[in-house]
Protein backbone atom coordinates (compact mmCIF):
# COMPACT_ATOMS: atom_id res chain seq x y z
CA UNK A 1 0.00 0.00 0.00
CA UNK A 2 2.00 3.59 -0.94
CA UNK A 3 -1.27 4.83 0.69
CA UNK A 4 0.05 3.84 4.38
CA UNK A 5 1.56 7.35 4.59
CA UNK A 6 -1.53 8.96 3.59
CA UNK A 7 -3.71 6.85 5.45
CA UNK A 8 -2.22 7.93 8.92
CA UNK A 9 -2.98 11.09 8.34
CA UNK A 10 -6.57 9.91 8.90
CA UNK A 11 -6.02 8.29 12.31
CA UNK A 12 -8.42 8.84 14.77
CA UNK A 13 -5.74 10.68 17.29
CA UNK A 14 -7.24 14.07 15.88
CA UNK A 15 -8.85 15.94 18.91
CA UNK A 16 -12.62 16.02 16.70
CA UNK A 17 -12.17 12.65 14.92
CA UNK A 18 -11.90 11.36 18.95
CA UNK A 19 -14.99 13.06 20.14
CA UNK A 20 -16.64 11.69 17.33
CA UNK A 21 -15.54 8.20 17.38
CA UNK A 22 -16.54 8.55 21.04
CA UNK A 23 -20.25 9.50 20.59
CA UNK A 24 -20.55 6.92 17.93
CA UNK A 25 -19.77 4.36 20.65
CA UNK A 26 -22.00 5.88 22.69
CA UNK A 27 -24.70 5.23 20.56
CA UNK A 28 -23.78 1.87 19.11
CA UNK A 29 -23.72 1.05 22.90
CA UNK A 30 -26.99 3.07 23.65
CA UNK A 31 -28.77 1.75 20.86
CA UNK A 32 -32.03 3.20 18.76
CA UNK A 33 -35.51 1.11 18.51
CA UNK A 34 -37.97 2.16 15.81
CA UNK A 35 -39.81 -1.29 16.88
CA UNK A 36 -43.53 0.18 17.56
CA UNK A 37 -43.79 -0.41 21.86
CA UNK A 38 -46.34 -4.06 21.79
CA UNK A 39 -49.49 -4.31 23.10
CA UNK A 40 -51.05 -7.88 23.27
CA UNK A 41 -54.35 -7.28 21.80
CA UNK A 42 -57.38 -8.34 23.32
CA UNK A 43 -58.74 -11.71 23.28
CA UNK A 44 -61.87 -11.67 20.84
CA UNK A 45 -63.78 -14.40 22.78
CA UNK A 46 -66.32 -14.67 25.84
CA UNK A 47 -64.72 -14.57 29.28
CA UNK A 48 -66.42 -17.75 30.65
CA UNK A 49 -67.34 -21.33 28.39
CA UNK A 50 -71.02 -21.41 26.85
CA UNK A 51 -73.50 -22.87 28.56
CA UNK A 52 -75.63 -25.95 26.99
CA UNK A 53 -79.72 -24.90 26.81
CA UNK A 54 -81.67 -28.08 26.71
CA UNK A 55 -84.97 -27.75 25.93
CA UNK A 56 -87.71 -27.89 28.44
CA UNK A 57 -88.30 -30.54 30.39
CA UNK A 58 -85.54 -32.20 28.83
CA UNK A 59 -81.91 -33.82 30.51
CA UNK A 60 -80.34 -30.89 31.47
CA UNK A 61 -76.20 -30.33 31.11
CA UNK A 62 -73.71 -29.18 32.65
CA UNK A 63 -70.59 -27.58 31.24
CA UNK A 64 -67.96 -27.91 34.48
CA UNK A 65 -65.50 -25.36 34.27
CA UNK A 66 -64.45 -24.36 38.02
CA UNK A 67 -63.51 -28.19 38.23
CA UNK A 68 -60.16 -28.45 40.42
CA UNK A 69 -57.40 -30.38 39.69
CA UNK A 70 -53.67 -30.25 38.02
CA UNK A 71 -54.16 -28.43 34.25
CA UNK A 72 -54.38 -30.36 31.00
CA UNK A 73 -51.03 -28.29 29.94
CA UNK A 74 -49.50 -29.52 33.56
CA UNK A 75 -50.43 -33.27 33.35
CA UNK A 76 -47.86 -35.39 30.95
CA UNK A 77 -49.15 -37.73 28.24
CA UNK A 78 -47.40 -40.76 30.24
CA UNK A 79 -50.03 -40.06 33.08
CA UNK A 80 -53.20 -38.69 31.30
CA UNK A 81 -52.93 -42.23 28.89
CA UNK A 82 -53.37 -45.16 31.36
CA UNK A 83 -53.15 -47.70 27.93
CA UNK A 84 -49.69 -49.62 28.26
CA UNK A 85 -50.22 -50.56 24.77
CA UNK A 86 -50.87 -46.95 23.90
CA UNK A 87 -48.00 -45.40 25.37
CA UNK A 88 -45.74 -47.35 23.70
CA UNK A 89 -47.50 -46.17 20.63
CA UNK A 90 -47.76 -42.48 21.45
CA UNK A 91 -43.66 -43.28 22.54
CA UNK A 92 -42.61 -44.90 19.28
CA UNK A 93 -44.57 -41.88 16.96
CA UNK A 94 -42.59 -39.13 18.78
CA UNK A 95 -39.40 -41.08 18.19
CA UNK A 96 -40.16 -41.89 14.49
CA UNK A 97 -42.87 -39.52 12.85
CA UNK A 98 -41.10 -37.34 10.19
CA UNK A 99 -43.70 -34.37 10.61
CA UNK A 100 -42.60 -33.95 14.18
CA UNK A 101 -39.16 -34.27 12.73
CA UNK A 102 -39.13 -31.60 9.85
CA UNK A 103 -40.62 -29.79 12.59
CA UNK A 104 -37.57 -29.95 14.78
CA UNK A 105 -35.56 -29.17 12.30
CA UNK A 106 -37.64 -26.16 11.61
CA UNK A 107 -36.57 -25.38 15.00
CA UNK A 108 -32.64 -25.50 13.99
CA UNK A 109 -33.14 -23.78 10.90
CA UNK A 110 -34.71 -20.70 12.64
CA UNK A 111 -31.72 -20.98 15.19
CA UNK A 112 -29.26 -20.53 12.88
CA UNK A 113 -31.00 -17.58 10.97
CA UNK A 114 -31.15 -15.84 14.55
CA UNK A 115 -27.85 -16.42 14.89
CA UNK A 116 -27.31 -14.85 11.67
CA UNK A 117 -28.94 -11.79 12.48
CA UNK A 118 -27.17 -11.41 15.86
CA UNK A 119 -23.55 -11.65 14.15
CA UNK A 120 -24.87 -8.88 11.80
CA UNK A 121 -24.28 -6.87 14.88
CA UNK A 122 -20.77 -7.29 15.38
CA UNK A 123 -17.87 -6.51 13.04
CA UNK A 124 -16.98 -9.47 10.82
CA UNK A 125 -13.05 -9.95 10.66
CA UNK A 126 -12.02 -11.43 7.49
CA UNK A 127 -7.87 -12.21 6.22
CA UNK A 128 -7.66 -10.61 3.07
CA UNK A 129 -4.89 -10.33 0.33
CA UNK A 130 -5.06 -7.95 -2.87
CA UNK A 131 -2.94 -7.36 -5.57
CA UNK A 132 -3.20 -4.48 -8.64
CA UNK A 133 -0.94 -3.55 -11.50
CA UNK A 134 -1.88 -0.29 -13.06
CA UNK A 135 -0.53 1.57 -15.89
CA UNK A 136 1.86 4.72 -14.52
CA UNK A 137 0.13 8.27 -14.39
CA UNK A 138 0.86 10.11 -17.70
CA UNK A 139 1.99 7.24 -19.59
CA UNK A 140 5.21 5.82 -20.99
CA UNK A 141 4.70 2.52 -20.48
CA UNK A 142 5.49 2.12 -16.66
CA UNK A 143 3.24 0.04 -14.28
CA UNK A 144 3.01 0.16 -11.02
CA UNK A 145 2.35 -3.05 -8.52
CA UNK A 146 0.67 -2.93 -5.39
CA UNK A 147 0.56 -6.01 -2.90
CA UNK A 148 -1.41 -5.77 0.57
CA UNK A 149 -2.29 -8.89 3.01
CA UNK A 150 -3.56 -8.24 6.72
CA UNK A 151 -6.99 -8.31 8.33
CA UNK A 152 -10.10 -6.45 7.04
CA UNK A 153 -13.39 -5.26 8.08
CA UNK A 154 -15.85 -4.61 5.52
CA UNK A 155 -18.68 -2.48 5.51
CA UNK A 156 -20.09 -2.88 9.13
CA UNK A 157 -22.88 -1.23 9.99
CA UNK A 158 -23.04 1.33 12.86
CA UNK A 159 -26.73 0.42 13.80
CA UNK A 160 -27.61 3.86 15.18
CA UNK A 161 -31.63 3.64 14.24
CA UNK A 162 -32.07 0.09 15.45
CA UNK A 163 -32.42 -2.00 12.14
CA UNK A 164 -30.20 -4.62 12.57
CA UNK A 165 -31.42 -4.79 15.94
CA UNK A 166 -34.89 -4.86 14.77
CA UNK A 167 -33.62 -7.47 12.12
CA UNK A 168 -31.95 -9.63 14.96
CA UNK A 169 -35.56 -9.48 17.02
CA UNK A 170 -37.81 -10.31 14.06
CA UNK A 171 -35.42 -13.39 13.97
CA UNK A 172 -35.33 -13.79 17.64
CA UNK A 173 -39.55 -14.06 17.30
CA UNK A 174 -39.45 -16.42 14.76
CA UNK A 175 -37.30 -18.80 16.42
CA UNK A 176 -39.50 -18.66 19.13
CA UNK A 177 -42.43 -19.04 17.02
CA UNK A 178 -41.09 -22.33 15.36
CA UNK A 179 -40.09 -23.43 19.34
CA UNK A 180 -44.15 -23.13 19.83
CA UNK A 181 -44.87 -24.77 16.71
CA UNK A 182 -43.37 -27.57 17.15
CA UNK A 183 -45.02 -28.15 20.66
CA UNK A 184 -48.27 -28.20 18.51
CA UNK A 185 -46.80 -30.37 16.24
CA UNK A 186 -46.27 -32.97 19.30
CA UNK A 187 -49.66 -32.65 20.60
CA UNK A 188 -51.20 -32.94 17.79
CA UNK A 189 -49.43 -36.12 17.13
CA UNK A 190 -49.89 -37.51 20.20
CA UNK A 191 -53.93 -37.44 20.29
CA UNK A 192 -54.13 -38.20 16.70
CA UNK A 193 -52.20 -41.26 17.50
CA UNK A 194 -54.73 -41.88 20.23
CA UNK A 195 -58.18 -41.17 18.29
CA UNK A 196 -56.39 -43.50 15.86
CA UNK A 197 -55.72 -46.62 17.87
CA UNK A 198 -58.76 -46.06 19.91
CA UNK A 199 -60.62 -46.17 16.68
CA UNK A 200 -59.05 -49.53 15.60
CA UNK A 201 -60.32 -50.63 19.29
CA UNK A 202 -63.73 -49.74 17.74
CA UNK A 203 -62.98 -51.55 14.52
CA UNK A 204 -61.88 -54.76 16.37
CA UNK A 205 -64.84 -54.44 18.37
CA UNK A 206 -67.25 -53.88 15.59
CA UNK A 207 -65.93 -56.39 13.31
CA UNK A 208 -66.81 -59.11 16.38
CA UNK A 209 -70.26 -58.00 16.65
CA UNK A 210 -71.10 -58.05 13.01
CA UNK A 211 -69.14 -61.44 12.90
CA UNK A 212 -71.69 -62.53 15.42
CA UNK A 213 -74.85 -61.10 13.56
CA UNK A 214 -72.94 -62.91 10.44
CA UNK A 215 -73.47 -66.45 11.88
CA UNK A 216 -76.66 -65.21 13.64
CA UNK A 217 -78.51 -64.69 10.34
CA UNK A 218 -76.89 -67.37 8.54
CA UNK A 219 -78.73 -69.37 11.22
CA UNK A 220 -81.93 -67.44 10.50
CA UNK A 221 -81.77 -67.72 6.52
CA UNK A 222 -81.15 -71.75 7.07
CA UNK A 223 -84.75 -72.00 9.13
CA UNK A 224 -86.50 -69.78 6.99
CA UNK A 225 -85.52 -72.17 3.78
CA UNK A 226 -86.70 -74.80 5.52
CA UNK A 227 -90.07 -72.99 6.73
CA UNK A 228 -90.02 -72.33 2.77
CA UNK A 229 -89.09 -75.17 1.62
CA UNK A 230 -91.95 -77.21 3.69
CA UNK A 231 -94.61 -74.59 2.41
CA UNK A 232 -95.06 -72.71 6.01
CA UNK A 233 -93.16 -69.75 5.04
CA UNK A 234 -93.71 -68.05 1.89
CA UNK A 235 -90.64 -67.12 -0.43
CA UNK A 236 -90.93 -63.26 0.53
CA UNK A 237 -90.34 -64.29 3.55
CA UNK A 238 -87.22 -66.30 3.05
CA UNK A 239 -86.05 -63.19 0.44
CA UNK A 240 -86.04 -61.20 3.48
CA UNK A 241 -83.58 -63.15 5.32
CA UNK A 242 -81.64 -63.54 2.15
CA UNK A 243 -81.52 -59.77 1.58
CA UNK A 244 -80.93 -59.05 5.90
CA UNK A 245 -78.04 -61.79 5.37
CA UNK A 246 -76.58 -59.87 2.67
CA UNK A 247 -76.39 -56.28 4.04
CA UNK A 248 -74.65 -57.94 7.75
CA UNK A 249 -72.12 -58.86 4.92
CA UNK A 250 -71.71 -55.66 3.15
CA UNK A 251 -71.35 -54.10 6.59
CA UNK A 252 -69.09 -56.45 7.55
CA UNK A 253 -66.17 -55.53 4.28
CA UNK A 254 -67.00 -52.41 5.28
CA UNK A 255 -65.45 -52.50 8.25
CA UNK A 256 -62.64 -54.56 7.59
CA UNK A 257 -61.74 -52.26 4.71
CA UNK A 258 -62.03 -49.23 7.68
CA UNK A 259 -59.92 -51.27 10.22
CA UNK A 260 -57.23 -51.74 7.22
CA UNK A 261 -57.10 -47.68 6.38
CA UNK A 262 -56.95 -46.73 10.27
CA UNK A 263 -54.12 -49.42 10.39
CA UNK A 264 -52.69 -47.68 7.73
CA UNK A 265 -52.98 -44.10 9.44
CA UNK A 266 -51.48 -45.60 12.62
CA UNK A 267 -48.28 -47.07 10.89
CA UNK A 268 -48.03 -43.65 9.21
CA UNK A 269 -47.89 -41.84 12.48
CA UNK A 270 -45.87 -44.01 14.04
CA UNK A 271 -43.28 -43.88 11.42
CA UNK A 272 -43.04 -47.90 11.44
CA UNK A 273 -45.03 -51.08 11.18
CA UNK A 274 -47.11 -52.24 13.48
CA UNK A 275 -45.62 -55.26 14.89
CA UNK A 276 -44.54 -57.33 17.87
CA UNK A 277 -45.88 -55.01 21.02
CA UNK A 278 -47.07 -52.61 18.99
CA UNK A 279 -49.98 -54.83 17.30
CA UNK A 280 -53.37 -53.60 17.81
CA UNK A 281 -55.57 -56.43 18.89
CA UNK A 282 -58.79 -56.83 21.16
CA UNK A 283 -58.45 -60.14 23.76
CA UNK A 284 -61.86 -61.84 23.18
CA UNK A 285 -64.97 -61.21 24.69
CA UNK A 286 -63.13 -57.61 25.18
CA UNK A 287 -64.57 -54.11 24.10
CA UNK A 288 -64.08 -50.63 24.23
CA UNK A 289 -65.74 -50.45 27.19
CA UNK A 290 -62.51 -52.48 29.22
CA UNK A 291 -60.28 -49.55 27.96
CA UNK A 292 -58.23 -48.21 30.71
CA UNK A 293 -59.65 -44.42 31.40
CA UNK A 294 -58.25 -41.54 30.32
CA UNK A 295 -57.60 -38.78 33.59
CA UNK A 296 -60.55 -36.32 33.53
CA UNK A 297 -59.11 -32.88 33.47
CA UNK A 298 -60.47 -29.12 34.75
CA UNK A 299 -61.42 -27.12 31.52
CA UNK A 300 -59.99 -23.86 33.31
CA UNK A 301 -60.91 -20.26 32.09
CA UNK A 302 -60.72 -19.20 28.40
CA UNK A 303 -57.81 -16.75 29.46
CA UNK A 304 -55.70 -19.90 30.65
CA UNK A 305 -55.62 -20.92 26.51
CA UNK A 306 -53.27 -17.38 25.96
CA UNK A 307 -51.02 -19.19 28.26
CA UNK A 308 -51.46 -22.78 27.74
CA UNK A 309 -52.03 -23.51 24.03
CA UNK A 310 -48.80 -23.34 21.95
CA UNK A 311 -50.29 -22.65 18.90
CA UNK A 312 -51.72 -19.08 20.32
CA UNK A 313 -48.23 -18.40 21.61
CA UNK A 314 -46.96 -19.38 18.10
CA UNK A 315 -49.46 -16.57 16.45
CA UNK A 316 -48.30 -14.03 19.31
CA UNK A 317 -44.14 -14.57 18.66
CA UNK A 318 -45.14 -14.11 14.63
CA UNK A 319 -46.99 -10.92 15.65
CA UNK A 320 -44.06 -9.57 17.56
CA UNK A 321 -41.58 -11.06 14.57
CA UNK A 322 -44.13 -8.31 12.22
CA UNK A 323 -44.17 -5.98 14.97
CA UNK A 324 -39.79 -6.06 14.86
CA UNK A 325 -39.88 -5.70 11.16
CA UNK A 326 -41.94 -2.47 11.50
CA UNK A 327 -38.22 -1.10 13.26
CA UNK A 328 -36.29 -2.41 10.46
CA UNK A 329 -38.69 -0.23 8.01
CA UNK A 330 -38.68 2.96 9.49
CA UNK A 331 -34.57 2.78 10.13
CA UNK A 332 -34.44 2.95 6.62
CA UNK A 333 -35.40 5.96 5.97
CA UNK A 334 -32.61 7.25 8.49
CA UNK A 335 -28.75 7.68 7.23
CA UNK A 336 -26.92 4.43 7.30
CA UNK A 337 -23.09 4.47 8.04
CA UNK A 338 -21.08 1.93 7.31
CA UNK A 339 -16.87 1.17 8.15
CA UNK A 340 -14.73 -0.81 5.88
CA UNK A 341 -10.65 -0.60 7.42
CA UNK A 342 -8.01 -2.66 6.76
CA UNK A 343 -3.90 -3.16 8.60
CA UNK A 344 -1.32 -5.22 7.20
CA UNK A 345 1.30 -5.24 4.85
CA UNK A 346 2.50 -3.28 1.75
CA UNK A 347 4.49 -3.17 -0.66
CA UNK A 348 5.15 -3.21 -4.20
CA UNK A 349 6.65 -6.41 -4.55
CA UNK A 350 5.19 -10.01 -2.97
CA UNK A 351 8.70 -10.82 -1.83
CA UNK A 352 8.23 -7.43 0.57
CA UNK A 353 5.37 -8.23 2.19
CA UNK A 354 6.02 -8.45 5.95
CA UNK A 355 9.38 -6.99 5.63
CA UNK A 356 10.08 -4.10 8.29
CA UNK A 357 8.59 -0.89 7.76
CA UNK A 358 5.88 -2.35 5.28
CA UNK A 359 3.04 -1.97 8.13
CA UNK A 360 0.11 0.24 6.55
CA UNK A 361 -3.95 0.88 7.15
CA UNK A 362 -6.37 2.39 5.63
CA UNK A 363 -9.94 3.40 7.12
CA UNK A 364 -13.02 4.16 4.74
CA UNK A 365 -16.52 5.47 6.77
CA UNK A 366 -19.09 6.00 4.34
CA UNK A 367 -23.03 7.73 5.20
CA UNK A 368 -25.77 7.18 3.25
CA UNK A 369 -28.80 9.21 3.15
CA UNK A 370 -32.04 8.03 1.29
CA UNK A 371 -33.23 11.27 -0.59
CA UNK A 372 -35.11 9.91 -4.04
CA UNK A 373 -36.13 6.09 -4.17
CA UNK A 374 -39.62 6.39 -6.08
CA UNK A 375 -41.69 5.43 -3.00
CA UNK A 376 -39.61 1.69 -2.44
CA UNK A 377 -38.99 2.48 1.87
CA UNK A 378 -41.98 4.34 1.89
CA UNK A 379 -43.83 1.06 0.36
CA UNK A 380 -41.59 -1.08 2.84
CA UNK A 381 -43.07 0.41 5.91
CA UNK A 382 -46.25 0.21 4.54
CA UNK A 383 -46.19 -3.41 3.68
CA UNK A 384 -44.21 -3.77 7.04
CA UNK A 385 -47.59 -2.47 8.69
CA UNK A 386 -49.84 -4.49 6.88
CA UNK A 387 -48.15 -7.29 7.61
CA UNK A 388 -48.60 -6.84 11.35
CA UNK A 389 -51.98 -6.09 10.48
CA UNK A 390 -52.48 -9.36 9.10
CA UNK A 391 -50.58 -10.82 12.39
CA UNK A 392 -52.56 -9.20 14.40
CA UNK A 393 -55.99 -11.01 12.97
CA UNK A 394 -54.10 -14.24 12.53
CA UNK A 395 -53.57 -14.03 16.32
CA UNK A 396 -56.71 -13.45 17.46
CA UNK A 397 -58.55 -15.88 14.95
CA UNK A 398 -56.55 -18.52 16.83
CA UNK A 399 -57.97 -17.38 19.99
CA UNK A 400 -60.82 -17.85 18.50
CA UNK A 401 -60.77 -21.37 17.31
CA UNK A 402 -58.89 -22.60 20.20
CA UNK A 403 -61.96 -21.26 22.45
CA UNK A 404 -64.65 -22.84 19.73
CA UNK A 405 -62.37 -26.19 20.41
CA UNK A 406 -62.87 -26.09 24.12
CA UNK A 407 -66.27 -25.38 23.90
CA UNK A 408 -66.96 -28.30 21.65
CA UNK A 409 -65.10 -30.88 23.65
CA UNK A 410 -66.93 -29.59 26.39
CA UNK A 411 -69.84 -30.13 24.69
CA UNK A 412 -69.42 -33.34 24.50
CA UNK A 413 -68.26 -34.24 27.48
CA UNK A 414 -71.23 -32.94 29.17
CA UNK A 415 -73.67 -34.87 26.60
CA UNK A 416 -72.27 -37.98 25.44
CA UNK A 417 -72.17 -39.50 28.69
CA UNK A 418 -76.06 -39.44 28.67
CA UNK A 419 -76.31 -40.05 25.12
CA UNK A 420 -73.78 -43.41 25.52
CA UNK A 421 -76.04 -44.68 28.69
CA UNK A 422 -79.42 -43.95 26.26
CA UNK A 423 -77.97 -45.87 23.55
CA UNK A 424 -76.76 -48.59 26.16
CA UNK A 425 -80.48 -48.65 27.54
CA UNK A 426 -81.91 -48.89 24.17
CA UNK A 427 -79.52 -51.97 23.78
CA UNK A 428 -80.63 -53.83 26.51
CA UNK A 429 -84.08 -53.23 25.40
CA UNK A 430 -83.59 -54.43 21.93
CA UNK A 431 -81.69 -57.66 22.89
CA UNK A 432 -84.89 -58.61 25.17
CA UNK A 433 -87.08 -57.59 22.20
CA UNK A 434 -85.18 -59.59 19.23
CA UNK A 435 -85.44 -63.07 21.69
CA UNK A 436 -88.83 -62.54 22.43
CA UNK A 437 -89.52 -61.97 18.28
CA UNK A 438 -87.41 -65.25 17.81
CA UNK A 439 -89.43 -67.20 20.17
CA UNK A 440 -92.81 -66.32 18.72
CA UNK A 441 -92.01 -66.29 15.11
CA UNK A 442 -89.82 -69.92 15.97
CA UNK A 443 -93.81 -71.13 18.36
CA UNK A 444 -95.84 -69.56 14.76
CA UNK A 445 -97.58 -66.23 17.16
CA UNK A 446 -95.86 -63.89 15.04
CA UNK A 447 -94.51 -63.01 11.16
CA UNK A 448 -91.30 -63.22 10.38
CA UNK A 449 -91.05 -59.45 9.78
CA UNK A 450 -91.50 -58.62 13.59
CA UNK A 451 -87.91 -61.05 13.96
CA UNK A 452 -86.27 -59.27 10.72
CA UNK A 453 -86.91 -56.22 12.42
CA UNK A 454 -86.09 -57.22 15.64
CA UNK A 455 -82.64 -58.22 13.85
CA UNK A 456 -82.01 -55.31 12.09
CA UNK A 457 -82.79 -52.78 15.08
CA UNK A 458 -80.47 -54.76 17.17
CA UNK A 459 -77.24 -54.73 15.16
CA UNK A 460 -77.36 -51.32 14.59
CA UNK A 461 -78.38 -50.36 17.84
CA UNK A 462 -75.05 -52.09 18.78
CA UNK A 463 -73.06 -50.50 16.11
CA UNK A 464 -74.32 -47.35 17.77
CA UNK A 465 -73.24 -48.18 21.32
CA UNK A 466 -69.54 -48.88 19.98
CA UNK A 467 -69.44 -45.77 17.91
CA UNK A 468 -70.81 -43.49 20.97
CA UNK A 469 -68.55 -44.97 23.40
CA UNK A 470 -65.66 -44.37 21.05
CA UNK A 471 -66.55 -40.76 20.41
CA UNK A 472 -66.79 -40.40 24.42
CA UNK A 473 -63.30 -41.31 24.92
CA UNK A 474 -62.47 -39.66 21.78
CA UNK A 475 -63.76 -36.06 22.90
CA UNK A 476 -61.74 -37.33 26.01
CA UNK A 477 -58.68 -37.28 23.95
CA UNK A 478 -59.46 -33.98 21.94
CA UNK A 479 -60.19 -31.81 25.34
CA UNK A 480 -56.68 -32.72 26.61
CA UNK A 481 -55.69 -31.73 23.87
CA UNK A 482 -57.29 -28.52 23.02
CA UNK A 483 -56.25 -27.51 26.71
CA UNK A 484 -52.59 -27.28 25.71
CA UNK A 485 -52.04 -31.30 26.89
CA UNK A 486 -49.21 -33.16 25.81
CA UNK A 487 -46.72 -31.37 26.10
CA UNK A 488 -44.93 -30.37 29.03
CA UNK A 489 -44.13 -26.64 29.28
CA UNK A 490 -40.46 -25.55 29.85
CA UNK A 491 -39.07 -22.36 29.21
CA UNK A 492 -37.44 -21.52 26.21
CA UNK A 493 -34.02 -20.44 26.07
CA UNK A 494 -32.45 -18.37 22.78
CA UNK A 495 -29.08 -18.23 22.37
CA UNK A 496 -27.06 -15.41 24.19
CA UNK A 497 -27.06 -12.17 23.46
CA UNK A 498 -24.24 -10.65 22.34
CA UNK A 499 -21.67 -8.96 24.93
CA UNK A 500 -21.47 -5.94 22.61
CA UNK A 501 -25.20 -5.24 23.22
Amino acid sequence: MRKRRMAKTASFKHPSLTALSAACAAMVLAGCSMIPKYERPAAPVASDWPALNAAAGGTSFAVPVAATGVAAADIEWQTFFSDPKLRLQIDAALRNNRDLRVAVLNIEQARAQYQIRRADQLPTLNAAFTGSRTPTAGGGGGITNVYSAGLAVTAYELDFFGRVASLKEQALNQYLATEEGRKSAQIALIAQVANTYLSLLADEELLAITQQTLDTRVESLRLGKMRFDNGVTSELDYRQFESLLESARVAYAQTVRQRALDQNLLTLLLGQPLTGDLAVALPAGKGLADTPMMADVPAGLPSDLLARRPDVRQAEQTLLASNANIGAARANFFPRITLTGTAGSASNRLSGLFKSGSYGWTFAPQLILPIFDFGRNSANLDSANVGRDIAVAQYEKSIQTAFREVADALAGRATLGEQLRAAQAQANAETVRYKLAGLRYENGVASSLDALDAQRSLFAVQQTVVQTRLAQLQSQVTLYKTLGGGWKDEAVTPPAQPASR
